[in-house]
């Protein structure tokens, strides 16, 4: 495997990104390369097949890591949630893609991912498949109503989002804090009603 990433000119620690990028860069490379007269072209076409093999080699052993993680119940999915609290999204969005078994909590995660990105309808379906998938769970399903109610929220405002700029915990992920916007506001109204009230003695 190690010889694999020398081919591409990386280490084995390189993200899936940094893969992808420097396949594509020697793949135009090589492309170009190969309509070259003589050994040069000869060269340049072998080093395409050699390219494509070694890019294959890497994304399986990848998938077969993160397949192995999943089946052991070890960290892997930790791994999602802890990228998710860290704000790496395009880390834990890979994490996930790197799963062939796709289960509850696979889709519980993904879920989170889209509401980070504020695709709410995403996240809903992912919330349902997963609800689905495990129909007792609480969490999944305290989410889905968090969420639901998030949705009817906005839709009622024309549009208000959640502003908070750090949402780290499993509870808060899926609109933990949502209910305090609720208490913000309701306590912002008693005191405008009490003031109006003052003024109109």
């Amino acid at each position: 495997m190690k010889e694999s990433y020398e081919l591409l000119g990386l280490d084995e620690s390189a993200s899936l990104e940094e893969v992808e990028a420097r396949y594509t860069e020697l793949k135009k490379k090589y492309n170009e390369e190969k309509w070259q007269d003589g050994e040069a072209g000869s060269a340049a076409a072998r080093m395409l097949g050699k390219l494509d093999a070694a890019y294959e080699d890497i994304l399986e052993e990848r998938r077969e890591r993160g397949e192995k993680a999943h089946e052991s119940g070890t960290s892997a999915l930790d791994d999602v949630a802890s990228a998710i609290r860290s704000g790496d999204l395009a880390r834990a969005q890979q994490l996930l893609d790197d799963f062939n078994e796709r289960g509850a909590e696979w889709h519980y995660l993904q879920s989170v991912i889209f509401y980070k990105k504020n695709w709410m309808n995403e996240s809903k379906k992912q919330l349902e498949i997963a609800i689905q998938m495990d129909g007792k769970n609480e969490k999944y399903r305290s989410a889905y109503e968090k969420l639901r109610a998030r949705s009817e929220y906005t839709t009622q405002t024309g549009g208000a989002k959640n502003t908070d700029p750090d949402i780290s915990s499993d509870e808060e992920q899926m609109g933990g804090n949502w209910c305090m916007h609720c208490v913000n506001m309701c306590t912002t109204f008693l005191c405008m009603n009490a003031l109006c009230g003052m003024c109109c003695r």
